[in-house]
């Protein structure tokens, strides 16, 4: 166990933490761990190994971690439908896809206007069944994450595929490398994280909240919610209060729906996601670079993410 204390910056964060509660290391041995997604049904989660090309599985009754899958064409982020499904963001197939519940799976986009996406990166899925993820070049830039390859895209963008038919539109094309994604709890707010920095020092590591239209099928015009002071913002999720939970360079960032920083989680690495869990859906699953770890909070995270 870690005994890094919590940083609290304002007070609301205190009603959000137990005092006496420790960062856990559940694992370590992954080269980039990534893409936390948790089944309440079969209390495990699985996470992402990128450049190990391996899907791994963690037992919260057993508290041991396996393969789940491998290869797995260098998976990133995840999520799970409504129906319980597992959502995979693919660098190496450069699509999106979904795992049904007989284990087979099912490619449900891998182009827009008949050219390729870059490397998916991160998703989400909205109540109405679409799924919204991110596109930045990631997976494609080297062979560490996936097959170095050209852009066929003019630019890193955000996605939709509709729940009906399939059809693909980009939602968001003026970000420079959007990341982890998530909506606020009504769906009236998307949140996108741009770690455009990694390449470019000049792009700001922020959060950008984006207004969802009344079709529930765009956004409009994105704001900065919340700026990093530690690196970059890269996966995050939202609790249940609307305070989003955020990874990044030091541990894990909470901030309030009003983007005032509540507090953070320190974390002995740089971290790449977070996801909720456990049986109340307390349990704060982190995905160090290279470690798993958790902590239980005083908040819930949201049903589906």
């Amino acid at each position: 166990m870690s005994e890094n204390p919590h940083v609290v910056y304002d007070r609301r964060f205190n009603a959000l933490i137990f005092g006496h509660t420790k960062l856990e290391k559940l694992w370590t041995g992954a080269r980039w761990a990534e893409g936390p997604a948790y089944f309440p049904a079969g209390r495990y989660l699985v996470f992402s190994d990128i450049p190990n090309d391996r899907l791994m599985r963690f037992d919260e009754g057993s508290n041991t971690v396996s393969v789940f899958r491998s290869p797995c064409f260098n998976e990133n982020g995840h999520s799970v439908d409504r129906q319980g499904r597992l959502i995979s963001c693919e660098h190496r197939g450069r699509a999106v896809t979904r795992t049904g519940f007989d284990g087979r799976r099912e490619v449900l986009a891998t182009t827009w206007r008949g050219k390729k996406f870059n490397s998916p990166n991160d998703v989400t899925v909205k109540s109405d069944g679409s799924i919204w993820f991110t596109d930045p070049n990631y997976g494609i830039d080297t062979e560490y994450e996936g097959d170095a390859a050209p852009m066929e895209q003019d630019g890193c963008y955000v996605y939709r595929i509709a729940a009906e038919g399939g059809a693909v539109t980009a939602v968001i094309t003026d970000m420079n490398k959007p990341n982890g994604i998530a909506f606020s709890p009504d769906e009236s707010l998307l949140y996108v994280a741009d770690t455009g920095a990694t390449h470019d020092p000049s792009v700001a590591p922020v959060i950008r909240a984006f207004p969802v239209s009344a079709d529930g099928a765009s956004v409009g015009e994105g704001k900065v919610f919340a700026t990093c002071d530690a690196g970059f913002f890269d996966g995050f999720r939202v609790d249940v209060h609307g305070n989003i939970w955020s990874s990044a360079g030091d541990g894990v960032h909470c901030f309030a729906a009003d983007g005032t920083l509540l507090g953070k989680i320190p974390v002995p690495e740089i971290c790449a996601n977070v996801t909720f869990g456990g049986v109340k859906r307390n349990r704060l699953y982190i995905c160090g670079q290279t470690s798993l770890y958790s902590l239980f909070l005083n908040t819930k995270g949201l049903p589906f993410c």
